[in-house]
């Protein structure tokens, strides 16, 4: 999603080019390219697929639009295992219209994780749920913290059901790093994502998500708790930012790698 205006024959070049052997996918340009030639593609560029993003959108209330969620995300986990990957992240959804009990919505999820899950551990793959900053809480996800994320993921094995940590929803949490070890130590860290916090938020608010290193977190910082959990996998960059998207695509990249190895990496642009 960094550079979604690169295709994705463009993008597996692009990595090649940089040295970055690691791509997180969305299910869109994956289904509009054609899932079994994804595969290939990036099987055949040498990339592994750290995570697909995303399912979720599991707290409707019509028994209709619940089905069809449910049947979306078994088609999410199909994907995620055609792909090679064993993450889903879950982006949980919000309130339905007219509706304003945040609780009740969050138990129709764990309804779905309950159904979801054992389908999802069959094609060897976990659900990762990603809590979102609250300002998303009415519209996209009432799960806003880490804390709400675990207790939904702990009703379920860990090889089924974790959460995802992504410093641009959790940085003003005072809870978040005892959070982050509360999931280390339950072996429930599925993946780890980094985006920066800059002001002021566009129109809309979804695609402020800050290149790294212009904003306020201290990426640093962040990994040392993941990586003092115990957490040992992939760190990917995910940044909504119309800016980026306006610019080159390739240049893009090579600037977010280069900033990932000085904020939070090892001086290795992609490692």
């Amino acid at each position: 999603m960094t550079v979604k205006q690169l295709s994705l024959p463009e993008l597996t070049a692009a990595c090649g080019e940089l040295g970055i052997g690691n791509v997180g996918l969305w299910r869109e340009p994956v289904q509009a390219y054609g899932v079994e030639a994804a595969a290939k593609l990036v099987r055949d560029a040498g990339l592994t697929v750290t995570t697909l993003c995303r399912g979720g959108f599991l707290t409707a209330v019509d028994p209709g639009e619940r089905a069809g969620a449910l049947a979306d995300n078994r088609r999410a986990v199909d994907e995620a295992a055609t792909l090679g990957t064993d993450t889903l992240v879950l982006v949980s959804g919000g309130l339905p219209a007219g509706d304003k009990d945040l609780r009740a919505a969050r138990e129709r999820i764990a309804d779905a994780l309950a159904e979801l899950g054992p389908y999802a551990e069959r094609h060897g793959v976990r659900l990762a749920i990603e809590p979102l900053h609250p300002m998303f809480a009415s519209d996209r996800c009432v799960v806003s913290t880490l804390a709400q994320a675990l207790d939904l993921a702990e009703r379920f094995p860990a090889r089924q059901v974790g959460v995802t940590v992504d410093t641009y929803h959790i940085w003003w949490d005072d809870r978040a790093p005892e959070q982050i070890a509360r999931a280390g130590a339950g072996g429930r860290i599925h993946t780890f994502q980094l985006a920066d916090w800059t002001t002021p938020l566009p129109e809309g608010v979804l695609n402020g998500r800050g290149q790294i290193g212009d904003g306020a977190i201290d990426m640093r910082e962040w990994k040392g708790y993941v990586e003092a959990a115990g957490y040992t996998g992939a760190i990917e960059v995910e940044l909504f930012n119309e800016g980026l998207w306006a610019r080159d695509g390739r240049e893009v990249l090579a600037e977010t790698a280069a900033r990932f190895a000085e904020h939070a990496g090892d001086g290795t642009p992609g490692k």
